[in-house]
């Protein structure tokens, strides 16, 4: 085993930017063994642009011995194939969102990672934002007391041109469109913060301002397992489109995250504001105008842990929870009716 952590990088999507940013910066802990597409020019350009070597043969990418780990960035519908291939041999996971198009299919690659022993990471980088964090050591701490209210707003935006790119906002590829596209960052985030949904009432639909499969906006109630209310609004047709955001009401003070800055509003009249100055969060017209530093800080955590021979921050297990929730919200709109999480499967 080489003493810098061996990772492959699969897939050259959208996303590929913030990792290959980010896997330059951890140059030092982190040696990328060999990017991998199918795409010869797409994988030419990536490997130029910032210095890995390509690979073009996948089997003897998941036969190298230096290899620790996979990065997957395919699209979902490409990915259960090529984590059984990596899995079986013994190369952990980490994967971008979502895990596959449908809580069934994301199951089964839990499965297929629990069944082989190897950890499964998955990237919700905005559960590593400082902000974020924050939050987390503020709710675990007692201090806010307990939620009741939480709103969910993701109004962001994506030109027709975003939806012509074939496959994408289609079932078949992506699984579904704003929902398990883009919501379901915050929704992970929203979950970590306050614990399982219990049940949701939802209608998603697909506004005339764009072509495409799936759903291009949602809107829904959920109620929490520990009796809070929520609301939810998620939508890629709200031009020009501004950063999601997350409102807690606690019973000691009223939270906001927004564009990575917190605010804490106690019902003593002091506010608290944490994170500095606000971040791109992808929210308008360029999807990948966000910093690349929350990957930075998943990924240089998922090699620490499977080093460390422990789960990392994000496990697919918990990816499961936002899973269950999507198909939930789905499911509401699709029956007209009030959906309990726990019959999802």
């Amino acid at each position: 085993m080489s003493q810098r952590f061996g990772v492959a990088v699969v897939g050259l999507g959208m996303a590929a930017k913030p990792h290959a940013l980010a896997l330059q910066a951890l140059s030092d802990q982190i040696e990328v063994c060999g990017v991998f597409a199918r795409s010869e020019a797409a994988r030419h350009s990536f490997t130029e642009t910032y210095g890995f070597p390509g690979a073009d043969d996948l089997q003897a990418l998941a036969d190298n011995p230096q290899v620790e780990a996979l990065l997957l960035i395919t699209p979902p519908n490409a990915r259960q194939e090529i984590v059984s291939l990596f899995a079986e041999r013994g190369k952990h996971i980490l994967s971008e969102k979502p895990l596959e198009r449908g809580l069934p299919q994301a199951k089964a690659i839990v499965e297929t990672c629990d069944k082989a022993g190897v950890r499964l990471g998955v990237v919700f980088q905005h559960r590593f934002r400082a902000a974020s964090e924050k939050l987390a050591a503020f709710v675990r701490s007692g201090k806010l007391g307990t939620v009741r209210v939480v709103r969910a707003t993701v109004p962001w935006w994506r030109d027709q041109a975003y939806y012509d790119e074939p496959g994408r906002g289609s079932y078949a590829r992506d699984g579904g469109g704003v929902l398990i596209s883009q919501a379901i960052h915050t929704l992970d985030l929203m979950l970590s913060l306050t614990g399982p949904v219990a049940s949701v009432q939802a209608i998603c639909s697909t506004t005339p301002l764009h072509q495409m499969e799936a759903e291009d906006v949602t809107a829904g109630a959920m109620q929490f397992a520990n009796g809070a209310i929520g609301m939810l609004f998620a939508s890629t047709a709200s031009y020009p489109g501004e950063a999601e955001s997350l409102q807690f009401d606690f019973d000691h003070a009223a939270a906001t995250l927004k564009a990575g800055v917190l605010t804490i509003h106690w019902r003593d009249g002091r506010v608290e504001t944490f994170g500095g100055e606000a971040a791109g969060t992808g929210g308008g017209a360029d999807p990948m105008a966000f910093p690349f530093d929350w990957h930075q800080s998943l990924i240089a955590d998922f090699a620490e842990t499977v080093r460390a021979d422990r789960d990392p921050r994000v496990t697919g297990a918990m990816a499961l929870d936002v899973h269950r929730l999507i198909a939930a919200l789905e499911q509401s709109s699709r029956d007209g009716r009030r959906v309990e999480l726990e019959t999802m499967t």
